[in-house]
């Protein structure tokens, strides 16, 4: 079988070594090329070359924003019928699409399991999400959630490290922002539920992880049932802080007349008077008065 191995030398948790031996150890089962990313979206358009020159596997060594990249390369044509699969080795500090698949989060031991799984044939076809043709592996956020991230994303490039403490402090910053344009949120057969400050759709869970604990706001989702929103309507500080709680506590969604919560849609729109900033999988993406969020059932072969 054919590969190609997209590493993202910036990678939070893999030194050169390190990588130098999973590409070792995967070219015992493969017939391997290695291609380092050079900056943002160069994976966007090495997994698309991939699939043009019809390589089986496309092995994304790195963390969700690198996975991510490379499945909008992978599907810039349209969901994978016959083509090739995606497969991950966990490089990142979170990690989050990995750890759904149920990949072990430390990258030789998912190695193992990735070449297990090329010589029992074993892999699924699992549903993403979509908003205005950016594919999503686990989460699309809208509102302050994608504000923290674009000051997260100045941060690192102002040379911060990404870590839990850093997410806090600006989402704090944020908080005490002036960034509160009112979201609604459209379904086809609902009323429309107007006045969100904060919307995340799930394609699975958790949203993200705070170090090794889950952040799970959802109702009941997972891969292949469809989206699942949250959304708060306040930002004051004692529904945030009501709503942290339950966050951190963990044994059900969250809760209160501040809290909406969706399960198992297929499509869900979102609008809003002034442009509102969104992110996918970690990621910022630019800002818009209207986005459009659907769920695609079966669109990526993925090696588990």
């Amino acid at each position: 079988m054919r590969a190609l191995l997209v590493a993202n030398p910036a990678a939070t948790t893999t030194t050169l070594r390190a990588r130098e031996v999973i590409a070792r150890a995967l070219a015992s089962d493969l017939k391997i090329e290695t291609a380092a990313t050079e900056g943002r979206g160069h994976a966007v358009e090495l997994a698309r070359q991939a699939r043009a020159d019809g390589v089986d596997v496309v092995i994304v060594l790195g963390g969700d924003g690198t996975v991510n990249e490379a499945v909008n390369g992978l599907l810039a044509d349209g969901p994978i019928g016959t083509g090739p699969a995606l497969a991950i080795v966990p490089g990142g500090s979170t990690n989050v699409f990995a750890r759904a698949l149920g990949l072990p989060a430390e990258p030789v031991e998912a190695t193992g399991q990735l070449l297990e799984a090329l010589r029992e044939g074993r892999r699924r076809r699992v549903a993403l999400g979509r908003v205005d043709g950016r594919w999503f592996t686990f989460t699309a956020g809208i509102g302050l959630d994608a504000a923290v991230v674009e000051r997260v994303e100045a941060a690192r490039a102002a040379g911060k490290l990404s870590t839990p403490a850093l997410y806090l402090r600006l989402a704090a910053r944020q908080l005490s922002g002036r960034e509160r344009t009112p979201i609604t949120l459209e379904q086809p057969g609902q009323e429309p539920v107007d006045g969100l400050r904060l919307a995340v759709v799930a394609n699975t869970r958790p949203w993200t992880y705070l170090g090794r604990r889950p952040i799970d706001p959802y109702p009941p989702a997972a891969l292949d049932a469809g989206l699942a929103v949250f959304g708060l309507r306040s930002l004051r500080p004692l529904p945030v802080a009501r709503t942290s709680a339950q966050l951190l506590h963990g044994r059900r969604p969250p809760q209160g007349r501040h809290v909406v919560t969706v399960g198992n849609v297929r499509s869900v729109t979102f609008t809003a008077a002034r442009e509102v900033p969104l992110q996918v999988d970690g990621d910022f993406v630019g800002r818009s008065k209207r986005f459009v969020v659907e769920s695609v059932l079966a669109a990526l072969p993925v090696l588990t």
